[in-house]
């Protein structure tokens, strides 16, 4: 195909699962032209960045058409919430991801909920309040732990698990009375126990496709200790989940919910993410979002053998689905975080040796975090790059990514060295 007929592709986001979509798609012979708003100095090697923020939706509508861009895929949950999709479709403009009206799966947990409560999907029993005396009483009167989850989008951040009721009471008055998150609602939950897992599945109204699953590691220190982050790691395929479960969520879980967001009005397309986990009970729903899931779409999506194009294309345009192939290879892939992380952290430390360790082979770097400073990358953001290693198991993937984690100088990164510690 030459070059002129190749299709003109606009990501929108910046972080790690951006560099893995805009990864993927380098990767199709039918892209030619790759954009990416605002993108990242480790994206900047394979698509051009565009100084546009993901919730500059008229821009990057003004954008889309100005440079003829045949297709626009969506990184991050804002730019969803911020009705991007139904923007950019109102001008003509073809774009991969749910309406605003579907990305309410996302951005009200009580939405969600609601939804799986009407079409008997299985989650953890729940109540939602608007009101800090009643809900403290609620929760007095309850047992520990305890899940208290902010209604609405607070960037992976938004969930707590209390262990006692001074815990509760003080997160309560965080989200509730202090508005820490802006004003909301709070969904007080059962606590699961068991271990979780990421289950995206492309989904075109009542279709639904599944991907490779996946497991994240959310606290910052090994032992699954710490604060909840955005997510230190993942891993791809996931031992401990067996293809029976896979059978079930698909069935049970993920298919009742796109015929459900279908009848009630906010059919989706798109990628809807599944946190599920696997119960004594069978498995069940910790959260829906409305993407690619952050840090799950850096081993999953290198495992993608079928040509990515084509499959947001099928969504989109709502086309015949080709195959969807999967390597047999095992992915795991490490955060390189900046010190302070979830927390205050400080920027503009140089980074070196990412040269020498993508140079060992079956290896790839995402930039998660990352700027360029006279030539030399620094770090810009809590999560900096993520590692992936591959392998014919779990255990060759680790070895290859912690050899190429040796590799990378920086005063300022700390990691996990546990990611996949379940099942190795």
């Amino acid at each position: 195909m030459e070059n002129s007929q190749k299709a003109k592709v606009l990501v929108v986001g910046g972080g790690g699962r951006c560099h893995a979509i805009v990864d993927a798609l380098s990767r199709s012979p039918k892209v030619g032209k790759i954009y990416c708003a605002p993108g990242n100095a480790g994206i900047a090697a394979q698509a051009e960045c565009v100084p546009l923020k993901d919730t500059q939706v008229q821009e990057l509508k003004d954008f889309a058409l100005e440079n003829g861009v045949d297709l626009t895929v969506v990184g991050p949950e804002v730019a969803l919430a911020a009705g991007i999709t139904d923007v950019f479709k109102a001008a003509g403009l073809r774009i991969f991801g749910p309406s605003k009206a579907a990305a309410t799966i996302e951005s009200s947990k009580d939405f969600a909920k609601r939804l799986m409560e009407k079409y008997d999907v299985p989650t953890a029993a729940f109540r939602t309040f608007e009101d800090y005396r009643t809900a403290v009483e609620y929760v007095r009167g309850g047992s520990f732990p305890v899940v208290l989850k902010y209604d609405g989008l607070a960037a992976g951040k938004g969930v707590v698990i209390a262990e006692d009721f001074a815990r509760a009471d003080e997160t309560l008055k965080d989200m509730l009375l202090d508005a820490h998150f802006g004003e909301g609602k709070v969904v007080v939950e059962e606590f699961l126990t068991g271990p979780e897992f990421s289950f995206m599945c492309f989904v075109d109204g009542e279709k639904v496709w599944p991907m490779a699953v996946s497991q994240d590691h959310k606290r910052a220190y090994e032992g699954d200790k710490g604060p909840n982050t955005g997510g230190m790691g993942a891993y791809s395929p996931v031992p401990l989940i067996t293809d029976e479960d896979i059978a079930y969520s698909l069935e049970y879980i993920m298919k009742p919910v796109a015929a459900g967001m279908v009848a009630e009005g906010c059919p989706f397309k798109g990628v809807l993410y599944g946190g599920l986990m696997k119960t004594p009970a069978g498995v069940k729903v910790i959260e829906f979002n409305c993407r690619f899931g952050d840090p799950e779409t850096e081993v999953v999506l290198p495992r993608l053998e079928s040509d990515i194009y084509d499959i947001f294309s099928a969504v989109t345009d709502g086309t015949p689905m080709p195959e969807i192939r999967w390597s047999p290879k095992s992915a795991i892939g490490f955060v390189l975080a900046s010190k302070g992380y979830p927390g205050s952290y400080e920027k503009g430390f140089a980074i070196e040796g990412l040269d020498e360790a993508e140079a060992l082979g079956d290896i790839r770097i995402y930039h998660m975090g990352t700027a360029m400073k006279d030539g030399k990358y620094v770090t810009s953001g809590g999560r900096v790059l993520m590692v992936v290693g591959f392998g014919e198991d779990l255990k060759s993937a680790q070895a290859h990514a912690l050899k190429a984690v040796s590799c990378i100088r920086c005063d300022n990164l700390f990691h996990r060295r546990d990611i996949g510690w379940r099942v190795l």
